[in-house]
């Protein structure tokens, strides 16, 4: 990807157009795809996928449908292959909230229950209000960050637009860092209840 500079002071007067190199690319590594699956897994090692050559990693979730009515769609890490997903996690989370009928209080509010503080739990990227009707589910986009690394901890962040079950529009906000500077080889990802009906996740690296 170049983004374009300009080679001289204004755009009405530009005669010619210069490029910006090296700015970084996206890498397809891996999709999978639920058919009711009670976890989606991406595994160092297998399958292709590589958790130690880029520095940020991209999964992106599209039409993540639950089986079960009002649930979170949550993901954890792993520091030995997937052997347990149980890495400790402060995080923070905040919504913005509206419903189809306009007939409640839109709100942005902080999430208190969302959030964890050294807990080795899955964290929530929609809370406990995902809806399983056929026409709802959560796509978004979760960021992790040189999770390799054996000296920093391993940041993450995460954007998902879910329907809720009592038919409101949710974005979520999440962020925080799993506190290992063990060298993070795997991430799953699940319903907080039930398993998940269909959707797929594709994973990407950030050169």
């Amino acid at each position: 990807m170049s983004i374009v500079k300009l080679n001289n002071n204004g755009v009405k007067n530009a005669t010619a157009f210069g490029s910006i190199t090296g700015l970084g690319s996206m890498t397809f590594i891996k999709k999978l795809t639920a058919s009711s699956s009670a976890t989606l897994s991406f595994v160092h090692g297998s399958g292709g996928v590589d958790f130690s050559t880029y520095k940020e990693y991209v999964f992106t979730f599209k039409n993540m449908h639950p089986a079960t009515n009002n649930v979170d769609f949550m993901f954890n890490l792993s520091v030995d292959s997937g052997s347990n997903y149980n890495v400790t996690k402060t995080s923070t989370a905040f919504r913005a909230h509206h419903n189809e009928a306009d007939d409640g209080t839109p709100f942005v509010r902080y999430e208190t229950t969302a959030d964890l503080a050294q807990s080795t739990a899955f964290q929530g990227l929609t809370r406990e209000d995902l809806g399983n009707a056929n026409d709802k589910s959560v796509s978004g986009y979760l960021h992790l960050f040189n999770p390799s690394s054996t000296t920093f901890v391993k940041h993450f962040m995460a954007t998902t637009q879910s329907v809720h079950e009592a038919d409101s529009s949710d974005q979520n906000f999440v962020a925080g860092y799993g506190n290992t500077t063990s060298a993070v080889d795997a991430v799953q990802f699940k319903m907080s209840s039930g398993n998940i009906d269909a959707g797929d996740i594709c994973l990407y690296g950030i050169a």
